[in-house]
């Protein structure tokens, strides 16, 4: 299930891409794959991916929140749990220090590894 999530959003040129064990932090699930896009469509464009691929091969969606903004859509597949986030709003909320103590390698495109260039903005200042 890993790669097929990491094949659906280096689809559509997701940036950033980072997967973590987390079965020794939680029973809830074994991995958490993190991965950005440059744009709300583009993060809207990555979810949907990993939802159209999951449903073709016949994975059950536990949940698919955020499309409606698209600077965060988690889809949770059950065993592996996908963040699609703006590189601001991921950067606000650090998701790799809380799931990150267990990175797990995986072979990816080079475009699937470079961080989004762009703005960072404090959310503390809206």
């Amino acid at each position: 299930m890993q790669r097929l999530v990491i094949d659906a959003l280096e689809d559509v040129k997701a940036q950033d891409i980072k997967v973590f064990n987390t079965s020794h932090i939680t029973s809830l699930f074994d991995r958490v794959i993190i991965a950005s896009g440059s744009s709300n469509r583009q993060t809207r464009a990555l979810a949907a991916s990993v939802v159209d691929s999951a449903r073709t091969h016949k994975i059950p969606i536990v949940a698919y929140e955020g499309e409606d903004t698209g600077e965060w859509v988690l889809v949770d597949l059950g065993d592996v749990v996908v963040h699609c986030m703006q590189p601001s709003i991921r950067q606000y909320y650090n998701l790799e220090e809380v799931w990150g103590d267990k990175p797990v390698r995986v072979k990816l495109l080079p475009q699937s590894t470079q961080p989004v260039i762009g703005h960072s903005f404090d959310l503390d200042d809206e």
